[in-house]
């Protein structure tokens, strides 16, 4: 798994990283979501080394990279930090300008990564994902239905921590078929340690705290990426999405748009005012059973 890739660790300031880097040219940046952690880019990221450096990190909480202390209001795993650490982390590596792809809450990271430091991206990749503002914004019954583990997940009254820990396997139900023998033993390795699945659940308490605040203010300011025209991710890209062993428990595909009653907004275009891809024509509502990132 990952040929010809280094593996370290690099200090970053506020965590420590587990990275892989290979290849040579135009730098990129790949992004993992939950629960997963690097190892999910084992497949694409071989193939990007034939005319690009690709940096595979694990997000700070997330697999082996180390687990800041949190606070009550959920900062130090508020995306911004974890941009941060992105922003650290290419610079560490001698990369001041760099692409970044991002998938399910990698993305999150990924457009904050854009949304903070436009001078550093060159290009943004936003796979599978709404802005959490704007799917935070759009929310009815149906969306706190379909994607009701971001409110449990999110929550401190009865902590998640303790469920999912229970029985990770059983939770969150991966299976090495599609994933690959190393990848899975890896993700296996990450969801059976304690504080992993805290830091994880941090990431979430985050997205419904300050990271919603620093979507809403970027929206009022008109603060948005530029971009030329978007091209919404395809069923056929979202089969080839690495690592996946079942249909999609950690984004899932095929959402139908929201019900638009009475004054209830537009939905916006792909990278419309302040975000990437906010829903465009799939909407951020999950079908019934499945279990988005």
């Amino acid at each position: 798994m990952f040929d010809g890739f280094t593996l370290e660790r690099v200090d970053v300031g506020e965590a420590v990283l587990r990275v892989r880097h290979g290849g040579t040219g135009p730098a990129v940046l790949l992004l993992h979501g939950h629960p997963r952690t690097h190892a999910t880019w084992h497949r694409v990221a071989p193939l990007l080394t034939r005319s690009h450096t690709v940096v595979c990190p694990d997000l700070r909480g997330y697999g082996e990279s180390s687990k800041p202390p949190t606070t009550p209001g959920h900062e130090p795993y508020a995306k911004r930090a974890m941009a941060a650490d992105c922003l650290a982390l290419m610079g560490a590596l001698g990369h001041r300008r760099f692409a970044v792809v991002g998938h399910d809450r990698g993305a999150y990271v990924a457009l904050r990564t854009a949304l903070d430091h436009p001078e550093a991206v060159t290009a943004l990749a936003v796979l599978d994902a709404v802005p959490i503002g704007e799917a935070l914004a759009r929310c009815d019954a149906r969306f706190a239905a379909s994607w009701w583990h971001w409110f449990f997940y999110g929550q401190t009254a009865k902590r998640a921590e303790r469920v999912i820990s229970a029985d990770p396997e059983g939770w969150y139900a991966f299976g090495p078929e599609a994933m690959g023998e190393e990848a899975y033993a890896d993700y296996r390795r990450a969801i059976h340690d304690p504080a992993t699945v805290h830091a994880m659940m941090e990431d979430y308490r985050a997205g419904l705290g300050p990271d919603r605040r620093h979507d809403d203010e970027d929206r009022r300011a008109g603060r948005g990426v530029s971009r030329s025209p978007a091209r919404p991710a395809t069923e056929a890209a979202r089969r080839s999405s690495p690592g996946r062993s079942r249909p999609r428990r950690d984004r899932p595909a095929g959402r139908p748009p929201p019900p638009r009653g009475p004054g209830r907004p537009r939905p916006a275009g792909p990278l419309e005012r302040a975000h990437a891809g906010p829903a465009g024509p799939s909407g951020p509502v999950a079908p019934e059973g499945r279990r988005p990132g």
